[in-house]
């Protein structure tokens, strides 16, 4: 419950290209922070002596919308190498593939199938903006479910989400991330039906692939002539023999169902957080948009191959380039002026929808700034926003029209 304690008012007008941005009444608030400042992710990072705990860190930085320091952490665990192919081997690469767009291809291939899995990496906001990006066109292809690994199940499942209309803090681990949550208020929005498929007594490894496959099954079998498009991380989109699990999600699903997914990987050619150790398939291509390798000879997208298992497709993403310390796949930046407010920094600033609950829900942005001279960018489209400004001691609501 949010109590006002004063108030204060603040009017302005900014005209940023044809966006009109309206600033009005601040409220002071009571507020408590769901998301870590990168001081305290930091603190824990170097007290912590879990063997993943740079993993957790990485996460840590995607649920709050950092995408930079979450690559940088996550790749601080990996020795890396810088590879690059020599120039007959990019000779003979760029003679033999053709790169088109991932999204029209993804949508064309998936018309083909009842079921496609597509992956993550789970420190990788990128990889669930794609996945966003392809939801509206699958719809309108027959996908009408949603299922993702992300989603708390079990006792711990949001049994309202459907129907409330968006994600809140117990939705999901995963899914406190700003673009994952936008994913899933996006597919609703749209019309998907967004089912949870996580085992929900602790199972591992082979045990717990059988048993997400199975959960996925139920919805097949409760919707038998309709498409399902299945978020997952890593590996479980992998089709064949797996190394350690004998069969992944994929295969398993494919075993139960009789059904050959079109099974998509996005994490082998994503880029790294120091571009020179990407892989050097990224080097050889110039690349601007999500891309698909089309060999010349037979016309199929080029797999991502792991041993004995592979995935139908992998995606090439280009590097991020960065403006005001956003992504320029975040597309819709508006400045917030925080010059009139007496606070301390470090401050996080948090955007809420207009319709959804600050103490709930998963905003649609954060912005972490370090102090008084860090500008102030958010990722809104159109529409009413609640902003929340906090530095935890103090904490202010500035209502927002975005026109």
């Amino acid at each position: 419950m949010i109590s006002i304690k004063n108030t204060l008012f603040f009017f302005s007008s900014v005209l940023i290209s044809s966006s009109c941005i309206k600033q009005e009444k601040i409220q002071k608030i009571n507020y408590t922070l769901p998301y870590k400042f990168n001081y305290e992710i930091e603190d824990k990072l170097a007290k912590d002596s879990l063997p993943w705990k740079f993993q957790i860190a990485a996460s840590d930085y995607a649920s709050k919308g950092n995408y930079k320091d979450a690559l940088r952490t996550w790749d601080s665990v990996f020795p890396m190498r810088e590879r690059i192919y020599t120039s007959t081997e990019i000779d003979s690469i760029k003679t033999s593939f053709t790169p088109v767009n991932a999204i029209d291809f993804i949508t064309s291939e998936a018309t083909k199938t009842q079921i496609t899995i597509i992956n993550e990496a789970h420190h990788s906001s990128l990889h669930r903006n794609f996945t966003k990006q392809l939801l509206q066109k699958l719809y309108n292809n027959g996908y009408k479910h949603l299922g993702l690994e992300a989603l708390s199940n079990g006792n711990e499942k949001d049994t309202e989400l459907n129907t409330r209309k968006y994600p809140i803090q117990t939705t999901g681990y995963y899914t406190k991330d700003p673009q994952f949550g936008d994913l899933i208020r996006e597919a609703l929005a749209i019309g998907f039906h967004i089912f949870p498929y996580e085992q929900s007594t602790d199972k591992n490894g082979k045990e717990r692939e059988i048993a997400q496959a199975k959960n996925i099954q139920q919805v097949i079998n409760k919707f038998p002539n309709e498409k399902i498009l299945i978020h997952c991380g890593f590996d479980h989109a992998l089709e064949g023999i797996h190394s350690s699990w004998e069969k992944a999600l994929a295969e398993r699903l494919k075993e139960y169902t009789n059904i050959d997914p079109l099974t998509i990987n996005q994490v082998l050619y994503s880029e790294k957080s120091n571009p020179k150790f990407n892989h050097p398939l990224l080097k050889v291509f110039n690349i601007n948009e999500p891309t698909i390798l089309i060999n010349k000879k037979d016309g199929k997208p080029m797999p991502y191959i792991k041993k004995d298992s592979w995935s139908d497709i992998a995606v090439l993403h280009p590097n991020t380039n960065f403006v005001n310390d956003k992504a320029n796949w975040l597309n819709n930046q508006i400045p917030i002026n925080l010059n009139n407010y007496q606070l301390t920094y470090p401050v996080m600033v948090l955007a809420y929808l207009k319709n959804e609950d600050i103490s709930t829900a998963i905003p649609v942005d954060i912005v972490e700034l370090k102090d008084k001279n860090s500008a102030c960018f958010l990722n809104l489209k159109k529409g009413e926003y609640n902003i929340v400004i906090t530095n935890i001691k103090d904490s202010f609501l500035l209502h927002k029209e975005v026109k």
